[in-house]
């Protein structure tokens, strides 16, 4: 495989992160030589566990998903029957719980633990972020932070979707989709915040915000609470987990959240970027790798299907 120059780099940086031995980098060469050019072909063959074969997600990370999806859709539900709670279907609900009261208290309860989330999530990213900038490991690509590459790779995704390219562009640990996703999330969240406080501190917004405007933002927040959280359940329900977990080759689910592994086959296809610092980072990973090529010889397998398409017979009389 001749790599991009973009993936060169990444190589080269990631083997200097690492101090890489030569010994490893010359494994490392002699792999990714030995790769066909076409990573379809790669991946299609790549055995892959359904659980996850590689690392992605720390534990830390895992925690705060699972507090963040738990807590969003059980504020949901038990927030939107206490803003429509003269519903037919609200008042129920409410009922079932113990009373409109009750289902207050057990909002409030839920949206202090998603503030904490976070909170927790944040101090995660700062304290990550300071331990591998003390250790000369960070690399910018490998963060949810919104690069111009990302524009290109959006370009370049269309582009095969529609038939005019024969492969995926070379994305990194998290491509353009999942970083929407992500600060779709953290919008919407900041939101919900506000918003919220706006209904339970009115005193102190009214202290702040200047003379006559206090009203105003009261109105405001109180549509955007309810519309944001079901703008959140629409994007979650048609947009985040069909993406994630119900598109062909997730269904019906991806394990990433629980285990914090990915499969082989979902990061050669759409993080092949990653790939490359995984076969620089993990050396069981080469082992398979060298297996799977010396058993498969996909490089001679990819002459032979060029060699066929340039020998066939045109279309037509």
């Amino acid at each position: 495989m001749k790599l991009s120059k973009e993936a060169e780099r990444l190589l080269q940086k990631c083997m200097q992160q690492n101090r890489t031995s030569d010994k490893d980098r010359k494994e490392v060469e002699e792999l990714i030589e030995m790769m066909p050019q076409d990573r379809v072909l790669l991946y299609k063959n790549v055995i892959s566990n359904p659980i996850g074969d590689l690392p992605r997600y720390s534990i830390h990370i895992r925690i705060q998903h699972l507090l963040t999806f738990s807590t969003f859709l059980l504020l949901a539900f038990t927030g939107l029957p206490v803003h429509f709670s003269d519903a037919f279907w609200a008042e129920p609900f409410n009922s079932m719980l113990g009373g409109i009261e009750v289902t207050r208290t057990i909002h409030r309860t839920l949206a202090a633990v998603m503030i904490f989330t976070m909170i927790y999530h944040i101090a995660t990213l700062a304290a990550g972020t300071i331990i591998q900038l003390a250790r000369g490991r960070f690399d910018i690509g490998r963060t949810v932070i919104p690069m111009y590459k990302d524009l290109q790779d959006m370009k370049e995704d269309v582009m095969y979707f529609a038939g005019t390219k024969k492969q995926r562009p070379e994305m990194d640990k998290f491509m353009y989709k999942q970083k929407i996703h992500y600060f779709a999330a953290a919008f919407g969240n900041s939101v919900m915040v506000l918003s919220g406080s706006a209904f339970l501190f009115p005193d102190i917004w009214a202290s702040i915000l200047p003379s006559g405007w206090a009203y105003y933002f009261q109105d405001i927040m109180r549509l955007a609470h309810p519309h944001e959280a079901l703008l959140a359940l629409v994007v979650i329900a048609f947009w985040h987990w069909y993406n994630v977990h119900l598109a062909p080759g997730r269904f019906p689910m991806q394990w990433t959240y629980l285990t914090g592994k990915i499969t082989r086959e979902h990061q050669i296809e759409e993080h092949f970027l990653e790939y490359l610092r995984n076969l620089v980072e993990q050396p069981a990973e080469r082992a398979y790798l060298r297996t799977l090529l010396q058993k498969y010889d996909l490089r001679g397998q990819e002459q032979a299907q060029e060699g066929a398409a340039a020998t066939a017979p045109a279309d037509g009389p």
